[in-house]
């Protein structure tokens, strides 16, 4: 934060109330024991009063509000051997990105500690929970209605709904937003002039009109289009990362790239940046050499705008990854999803973040509703490539794309499965699965067709597929559906 922004800030919290619960006014106190209480008092205060953020101020007299200077340093304070900030961090629950500013306010020593609101459920210190009742600081346990209004709260809460940056001056809107991405990407002219383009804004939602010459920024108009995410602390953990190792094993990190901007302004770089680290072979077709990459490209586009769009923002100091392996492609997203992977193909998506799902489709980012993987189904078919895989471990959910791999290498796992994905894609266009068919998918020999009917054995075993009723007696021709048509 800058010192103009600074002063800025400090001036308007010491505008407000002596009754003001997300905010709180020290001199020279500085217990660490203390400083956790509050901490998690203006944090649970901020969620009841729609804040993105509470405050604790030192240097400021409580009672009137004036600069008076402190000699709190939060950088040289401990608690026995551990650092202040680490030590308020480890016994904060859910774990909060806390951040301290020193600054000077008419030479004057101020700090500010920003704490952001709880989101998901009440803020605990050392395993305690607090609110601010008037200018003190009690146990939210002995308010039971605060506590059952804060969690109606987190109950109907939604990120898009959220503010990242509150009560910003336009030229910070202007230069902390891509607006010039923004109507390119929505395929609008640019207005010539500032008001149209923030009323522009605001019309989308990206921004509201706070006050007089002051504006919020929305959570979903940040993490799409910020020209760094970084100007956010509470969305700086959500940049996408690409790591690329040696091997099949995360062992050996080649290298690191993490992207700062937007996801729909840097969506473009972060494809080119994928497929630029990818495998790609020469194939001969009439003479002439062209290169040929080994994962299709809109198998990459579809489940890295899934990762962006369906993530969880709730789950904090966790974003999307893309992890690159010798022969496979891991795309992780933090947040179990919705419907069961396994009816991904024929089900709509439901998604937690429909507005910034809705906008990234009208920007042309990802395909229409319920198509997106079904095409990388298809696309992996037409590349000849083994079925991707949908895991949800923990907290995460995970698609892995697979190199080219010969028959012979699949284990029984890849085949049960892209037998299963094959009968899937079939029937939602509108056909059956056969021994034909998969042979087809799988690249087999037509004389080696019992390999393709111990595969479907095997799915039918396993509960994935099932033979259609009415349909041929041969072995050759009988056709089969997934599970659940």
């Amino acid at each position: 934060m800058n010192p103009v922004d600074f002063e800025r800030l400090v001036n308007s919290l010491t505008a407000l109330g002596n009754e003001t619960e997300w905010v709180e006014f020290k001199h020279n106190n500085f217990d660490p024991q203390t400083i956790g209480e509050n901490v998690s008092a203006v944090s649970n205060g901020a969620a009841l009063h729609q804040k993105s953020n509470g405050y604790l101020l030192w240097g400021i007299e409580d009672e009137s509000h004036q600069v008076i200077g402190t000699k709190f340093n939060p950088r040289e304070t401990k608690k026995g051997n551990e650092e202040l900030e680490n030590w308020l961090l480890r016994l904060l629950e859910p774990r909060l990105d806390v951040r301290f500013q020193v600054g000077s306010m008419n030479g004057l020593d101020v700090v500010l500690l920003e704490v952001p609101a709880a989101t998901t459920q009440p803020t605990s210190f050392s395993g305690q929970e607090y609110i601010r009742v008037g200018s003190y600081t009690k146990s939210l346990k002995d308010f039971l209605e605060k506590e059952r209004k804060l969690w109606q709260l987190f109950s109907s809460s939604v990120f898009e709904d959220g503010i990242a940056s509150e009560g910003i001056s336009s030229d910070d809107v202007l230069m902390w937003i891509d607006y010039p991405a923004y109507f390119r990407l929505m395929d609008a002219p640019l207005p010539d002039n500032r008001k149209a383009i923030l009323e522009s804004l605001c019309a989308e939602e990206i921004i509201f009109d706070a006050s007089p010459g002051r504006y919020d920024i929305s959570q979903v108009g940040a993490v799409l289009f910020a020209k760094q995410l970084s100007y956010f602390p509470r969305l700086s953990r959500k940049a996408l990362r690409v790591i690329m190792y040696r091997g099949e094993n995360r062992f050996e990190t080649i290298k690191e790239q993490e992207f700062d901007r937007g996801y729909a302004v840097g969506f473009e770089s972060i494809i080119r940046y994928i497929n630029d680290q990818l495998p790609q072979s020469e194939e001969i077709a009439q003479a002439l050499r062209k290169k040929v990459r080994t994962y299709p490209e809109i198998s990459i586009r579809e489940l890295v705008a899934n990762a962006l769009i369906h993530q969880d923002f709730q789950i904090r100091g966790a974003g999307p990854t893309i992890e690159i392996f010798e022969t496979r492609i891991e795309i992780t997203n933090p947040g179990s999803p919705l419907i069961d992977p396994l009816r991904f193909i024929d089900q709509p998506p439901r998604s937690r973040n429909e507005k910034l799902a809705g906008l990234m489709r009208r920007m042309n980012i990802c395909e229409e509703r319920g198509s997106g993987v079904d095409k990388v189904i298809i696309s992996t078919e037409l590349y000849q490539l083994p079925a991707p895989d949908f895991r949800v471990p923990g907290e995460n959910t995970v698609s892995v794309l697979f190199a080219p791999k010969g028959f012979g290498e699949m284990d029984r796992e890849d085949r049960i499965r892209a037998c299963y994905q094959h009968a899937c894609l079939l029937y939602v266009s509108g056909r059956r699965m056969t021994n034909t068919t998969l042979r087809e998918r799988l690249g087999i020999e037509r004389k080696n067709y019992p390999q393709a009917s111990k595969i479907i054995r095997e799915a039918m075993k396993s509960g994935m597929v099932k033979q259609h009723e009415g349909g041929s007696e041969s072995s050759r021709d009988r056709s089969y559906l997934p599970f659940w048509a």
